[in-house]
Formats: C-alpha cells, sequence, structure tokens
C-alpha cells in the first residue's frame, strides 16, 4: 500500500475545508471518478435540482421542471407480440440509433419462481426453462416506443452487464446453478452478448470463457479491449474483481466468442477489500491471477486455490464502468456480521491499468466521506450535467441520488408504485439507470413492479 499524502479520514478533510459537522460531506477524492471525461461538467448550484415534487399520479417523484414517461410495465402486452412484459427490470443501457432513435436494452432478473418470464423466442432462447432474458426497446427522438421485443431468452436471473464499445450488451446471469437445479436444463452463470438492433445476430451463445460465477456488471476498456468482471456472491468467501483478456480484443460483435483468459485481482497483503476505509487509499503492483477452473466445474471460482497469496475478496461488488483512463467499480456494502472484515454503506474503487494501481475514491454513509440520505448504492452512472446518478438499494422509500464533484449528495427521484394506500405506498428498488447519447433523457427502471421510466428536464440547467 502506497501512503501518499492523499489518504485522509473524513474527519481530518472535513475539518480541513471547514465542513466539519455539515450535513452532506465534501469529498476532494471525487474530482478523480470525472478526470478524463468529457461529459462531466460540474452543476453551477448546490442542492442538485431542487426539492422533489410529488407526482399525483403516484409513480414518481422528480424536482420540478423535470418530467417522466412510463415506456414499459410488467403484464403489458410485448409490441412484438411475443407475449407479456416480463417482470422484474434490472440492468439497462442506451445505443444510439439512425434518425435520433435509440434502441434500449433491459434485463430481467427472473429467478426459477419470476412472475412473468421472458417469453421464449426460436433462435434467442438459451434454455427452455429458464425464464430471465432481456428485452429490446426502440424509441423515436421524443421517446415514443416504436417497438418491443424479446432479445434473449432462457436465461436466469439476469442482473447487471455493461455496453461493448462496438455497440451490443452484455448480459450477466447473477446464478450459479447447474442443470437439474430449479429445473433448468443447461448449466447458469455465464454472460451473453446481445446485439439492441437485432438480437438474431447475437442470439443465444453463453461466454463461457468469460467465467462462470455469479455476475454482476462489466466494463470494457476502449483502448485494449480488456473487459472487467464483478461477481455479487451472497455468502462468504465474497466475490473477486476479474478481468478477461480476449483473444480478439475489440473484434466487434461476436468476438469475444473466440475466448480468451479469465484472471482475478489480488490485491498483497488485503484479502478483504471491506478492511480499507480511508479515502485516497492506494495500491500499487496490483496482481492477476489465472481462474485455475472458469467453468467451475467442481468447485465455484472464489472457493478455488490460486496459490501462494490467495485472492482478494469483497462483499456485494456491483456497479462496474468505465470513466477516462479507468475502471472503477462498486462494493454495495459489507457487513462484519455476515462475514466481512469491516462495515461500509458502499464504496467505490479505481483500478489504473497503465499504472496498476487501485484506489479508494468515495466511501458512503456515516462517518466516511459521502453521506447517503437512503442505504447502499447499487446501479451506477456518469451523469451529462456532471457527477454520478446512484440507484439506492435498500428497504423503506428508494430513490435514484445523485452526487455534484463536490460530493454534495441529492435526490433526483423517489419511486411511488402506489399498490396500497397514498399514505402507505409499495417502494420498488431502482435499477439500470442510464442516459440516452445527446444527455437529455434520464432512462431507469423500478425493479417491482416492473416499469421503465424515461425522465427529461433541465438537466443541464
Amino acid at each position: 500500500m502506497s501512503t501518499s499524502g492523499r489518504i485522509a479520514t473524513r474527519r481530518q478533510m472535513l475539518a480541513g475545508t471547514g465542513a466539519l459537522g455539515a450535513g452532506i460531506a465534501f469529498s476532494g477524492a471525487l474530482s478523480e471518478l470525472f478526470a478524463g471525461t468529457a461529459a462531466a461538467q460540474d452543476l453551477g448550484h448546490g442542492g442538485g435540482y431542487g426539492p422533489l415534487v410529488p407526482d399525483p399520479k403516484g409513480l414518481l417523484d422528480l424536482p420540478e421542471g423535470f418530467r417522466y414517461r412510463v415506456l414499459s410495465r410488467e403484464g403489458d402486452p410485448l409490441r412484438s407480440g411475443e407475449g407479456k412484459v416480463p417482470s422484474n427490470h434490472d440492468g439497462m443501457s442506451a445505443f444510439a440509433g439512425r434518425g435520433g432513435r435509440v434502441h434500449l436494452v433491459r434485463n430481467h432478473e427472473n429467478r426459477a419462481d419470476g412472475r412473468i418470464p421472458v417469453p421464449t423466442v426460436e433462435g434467442l432462447t438459451y434454455d427452455p426453462a429458464g425464464k430471465g432474458g432481456c428485452t429490446a426497446l426502440t424509441l423515436d427522438s421524443r421517446n415514443h416506443v416504436l417497438s418491443e421485443r424479446v432479445a434473449i431468452a432462457g436465461t436466469a436471473v439476469n442482473c447487471a452487464g455493461g455496453p461493448t464499445p462496438w455497440g451490443t450488451w452484455l448480459t450477466c446471469e447473477e446464478t450459479e446453478d447447474r442443470a437439474g437445479t430449479n429445473g433448468y436444463t443447461k448449466d447458469h452463470g455465464f454472460i451473453f452478448e446481445v446485439d439492441p438492433v437485432d438480437p438474431h445476430r447475437t442470439g443465444a451463445v453463453p461466454l463461457t470463457a468469460m467465467g462462470r460465477f455469479q455476475h454482476e456488471a462489466i466494463a470494457v476498456d476502449p483502448r485494449r479491449g480488456v473487459v472487467y468482471e464483478t461477481e455479487d456472491a451472497f455468502q462468504k468467501p465474497f466475490g473477486l474483481f476479474y478481468r478477461f483478456l480476449p483473444n480478439r480484443p475489440l473484434g466487434g460483435r461476436g468476438s469475444l466468442r473466440a475466448g480468451g483468459r479469465l484472471q482475478a485481482m489480488r490485491v498483497p497483503g488485503v484479502p478483504d477489500l471491506s478492511s480499507i476505509q480511508d479515502i485516497g487509499a492506494e495500491f500499487d503492483g496490483i496482481e492477476w491471477v489465472d481462474v485455475p477452473d472458469p467453468q467451475a466445474a467442481q468447485t465455484p471460482i472464489r472457493f478455488q486455490d490460486f496459490g501462494r497469496g490467495g485472492i482478494t475478496h469483497a462483499q456485494k461488488l456491483e456497479g462496474c464502468y468505465w470513466g477516462g483512463r479507468s475502471v472503477y467499480f462498486v462494493s454495495s456494502f459489507a457487513r462484519s456480521a455476515e462475514g466481512s472484515a469491516a462495515d461500509h454503506f458502499g464504496q467505490i474503487w479505481r483500478y489504473d491499468p497503465d499504472r496498476r494501481r487501485l484506489t479508494l475514491v468515495i466511501v458512503f454513509g456515516p462517518d466516511t466521506d459521502v453521506q447517503m440520505p437512503g442505504e447502499s448504492p447499487d446501479n451506477i452512472c456518469l451523469a451529462p450535467s456532471g457527477g454520478l446518478m446512484v440507484c439506492e438499494d435498500g428497504n423503506g422509500a428508494q430513490h435514484v441520488f445523485g452526487v455534484t464533484r463536490r460530493g454534495e449528495v441529492y435526490a433526483m427521484a423517489r419511486g411511488r408504485q402506489n399498490i396500497g394506500s397514498p399514505e402507505e405506498p409499495e417502494w420498488g428498488e431502482f435499477a439500470g439507470v442510464t442516459f440516452s447519447p445527446d444527455g437529455d433523457t434520464m432512462y431507469v427502471n423500478c425493479y417491482t413492479p416492473g416499469t421503465t421510466f424515461a425522465v427529461t428536464g433541465p438537466w443541464r440547467r
């Protein structure tokens, strides 16, 4: 571990800025998130876009001047006529189309007991017993839905994923279930490539060389073609942070089928990332160790023998994205009562492949660098107005929070899935936050009841 002058406790940082005791903490380390990101421009005011205004329809509260359009809801007919809109809307990404159109690819995290499965479609179904998969929406320039169809079916627990530089979506199965478990006819725990324009061009082919484990999200290095992967393992030993070295880096659609080498990250002397609490902490000489058995034929990868020095684990590894010249990944929370080395309410880590350096950029929660009013961060994305958008994953009222470059946290949206009464609404977790290619629309899912929103307004105000 290096001991640069940037390492400091939150109390030291606040004392140095005169902000000690303030309701929202300041973190100088936030600037690292936006370095080299052309779209990042800090908001010209504090506290985001103002207070949330209650939605008279009881669906989505937004700041004044913002509005939403419901694009799709679970149980409604798919416009393709293939069946109903599936349940459990999760990870999502937006891709530019011709004539100002936008293509959305949306995950459905259906387990074996999923309410509404992704309909099976010939040529797009991996395992007929799997209820998960993706749907694809095409929108015009005003966010009217032009088409909605199955993009891949027969997969399981499609949680998150990530876009590729060549314009496809990698959807991740967050399960390790084998054939014969839960009625499945094939092994699960893979990544699949999905073409947002014509899903039949990618089909339903598992990218087995990228590993079989409880995948969460991915990010692709646009210069080298290396794919970084997070593992959201539910029990100790917790998940690993991986990189996949393709045999055909940046080879375009279908190139990942050519295989490659899967490796896991080792931080020398750090078996558990939760033990690191000081923002700005840096670790040089990060090692990447070949995974002994990427298919986990006998033993899950996180249990496998990585030789002398072991391997580095972390609880709840979830969001993952590329920014500037680095990859960022999220540990949503850590609880010592569940086996972690220490407690936290969320971390964001930055790995710089040029320097082989890992840096703890943000820690969320009480007595850390950014105080989130809600609970643990999950899906996360860079916002064109500057800062981050973070989906809350917890109990009670659910929000999309913004984090400015100055470390200010503000509520951007609050879900109000008014199933019960206005006094006791049913709150649904947010997921899949992403922006249109022009930055004018934020798309976000409510996990349950599955709803996809398009949010427009004065983003650059």
